[in-house]
């Protein structure tokens, strides 16, 4: 499998951000959760491919251009449908399902069938879980970043307290995901990115 170049990357941000706002704000997010994966992935005690982390990070949140509205604001009423909406995105650009998958399997810590029918989310019918290390790095890595306004830096005991009320589940994938990745250092990107830490 070939894995795009980070110009490449960006190349397919600008061509689907639909507006520079729209652009800086997430392009930038899949940035930061690139460094924190990097940053993770010595500690995985397993052989995981870095460009393939790298790529994936980049590219998770790609389908997110898909809920700004006319306006330029991000309707997040659709927000849960934007990983399904990436793999739109990369399947019509050709990319194989490998890199696909990053998007549709990273939203909170997978979001399963069951999931699905118990919250009424208006997805099609699947199971959507990071399976292998690689897809599971970058969906941890992806919970100490948020998008919001202004974007902040989130430590990992917020992000356990914010994925509770999806069930004490879920608040068990993610620590076992803690336990396994460990906690980044988000001090140097924090001061790197202006963003807040919470």
């Amino acid at each position: 499998m070939i894995i795009p170049t980070a110009r490449e990357i960006r190349a397919l941000h600008e061509k689907y951000a639909p507006t520079p706002a729209a652009l800086e704000l997430v392009h930038t997010h899949c940035e930061i959760v690139s460094h924190i994966a990097e940053q993770l992935l010595p500690r995985t005690g397993h052989r995981l491919d870095a460009g393939l982390v790298r790529a994936g990070a980049l590219l998770h949140d790609i389908g997110v251009y898909r809920l700004f509205d006319a306006s330029g604001r991000l309707d997040t009423r659709d927000y849960v449908r934007h990983g399904v909406l990436g793999h739109e995105i990369l399947r019509g650009e050709g990319f194989p399902e490998r890199l696909c998958r990053f998007c549709s399997c990273h939203t909170g810590v997978g979001i399963s069938r069951e999931d699905i029918h118990h919250q009424k989310l208006d997805l099609p019918v699947a199971d959507y879980l990071a399976e292998t290390g690689e897809e599971r790095l970058v969906m941890y890595a992806d919970k100490f970043h948020t998008k919001s306004t202004p974007p902040k830096f989130l430590s990992a005991d917020s992000y356990a307290v914010h994925v509770r009320r999806f069930g004490e589940d879920k608040v068990g994938v993610f620590n076992d995901l803690r336990a396994r990745f460990g906690e980044p250092d988000l001090a140097t990107l924090s001061e790197r990115y202006g963003h807040a830490r919470a």
